[in-house]
């Protein structure tokens, strides 16, 4: 894959309307709004599936609930050793999951890029 079309890759967001909405004004334009509903697992699979699929797709942002309800594939994608896109779970307004958010994105950098950033 050359410089050049990582550099045109997307990023895409799956998350409630707030999450969706905000980053919609930032620029995104691949987005999916999981709605409160009984079968949302179902949804939030559907869209990483098609997601994870898209070659024009480099980051894939979920929110962590969204993540957790759907474990088994967010587990999948990530064992699977392709590099892109990258799965990066963000917290909802009612807050995190991780004690500590410095320790597990530092994880997650070093996991990824191969380095440390300090936040």
């Amino acid at each position: 894959m050359s410089t050049s079309s990582i550099r045109n890759m997307e990023i895409a967001v799956i998350g409630d309307l707030e999450l969706v909405s905000t980053l919609r004004l930032a620029g995104l334009r691949k987005t999916h709004v999981i709605q409160e509903e009984r079968h949302a697992d179902e949804s939030i699979r559907k869209a990483l599936k098609e997601y994870m699929s898209d070659p024009e797709i480099g980051v894939v942002v979920i929110l962590e609930e969204f993540a957790e309800m759907a474990s088994d594939a967010v587990s999948a994608y990530r064992q699977s050793k392709s590099v892109l896109p990258v799965i990066v779970e963000v917290p909802s307004k009612r807050g995190t999951k991780h004690p500590d958010v410095v320790a597990y994105y530092k994880q997650f950098s070093r996991e990824y890029l191969g380095f440390d950033i300090e936040l």
